[in-house]
């Protein structure tokens, strides 16, 4: 419970949830033609949907090096470039969650993945085809659509 303080001056207590910041990378191919992408399923909403690798934050973890441990542990990929685009809260309203998304170019792979539930392994997805996705509801997931409407909207530079 936190107490909050409109501009009105009518104070309330409202329920807050804290959770541990996210962090996903949008992966481009080095042609910047495709994007990198899981099939994945959610069981909460039960939704099999296209998404970034990417995961939460460890204490004291920079949120890029959180990016980064993710590449490696869902992909096994080394990238290059990686850039910050945007770091948003996905339920601003009652949820603490800050959601920091970046892009960067694939170099190589590294590893084999060491996380064996994160769906079907990376997929490269032409960028043309991601307007047509997002319209089907194969691309709910909100770090997701965010980096990739980025991506449609300000283009990979």
């Amino acid at each position: 419970m936190v107490d909050v303080e409109p501009p009105s001056g009518a104070r309330f207590e409202h329920h807050v949830v804290t959770m541990r910041p996210a962090a996903m990378t949008a992966v481009l191919d080095r042609g910047g033609q495709r994007v990198g992408l899981i099939w994945r399923h959610r069981f909460a909403p039960d939704v099999w949907n296209w998404e970034l690798p990417g995961g939460l934050v460890d204490d004291d973890e920079d949120p890029a090096d959180a990016a980064r441990r993710e590449l490696v542990e869902e992909v096994g990929l080394r990238v290059e470039g990686l850039r910050h685009l945007v770091t948003f809260e996905p339920v601003i309203g009652m949820v603490r969650s800050p959601h920091h998304v970046y892009a960067a170019t694939a170099l190589d792979g590294v590893s084999t993945p060491t996380e064996l539930n994160e769906g079907s392994g990376l997929q490269w997805i032409a960028l043309d085809s991601i307007r047509r996705r997002i319209d089907d509801g194969e691309v709910q997931n909100s770090g997701t659509l965010v980096a990739l409407l980025h991506l449609l909207a300000f283009g990979a530079e």
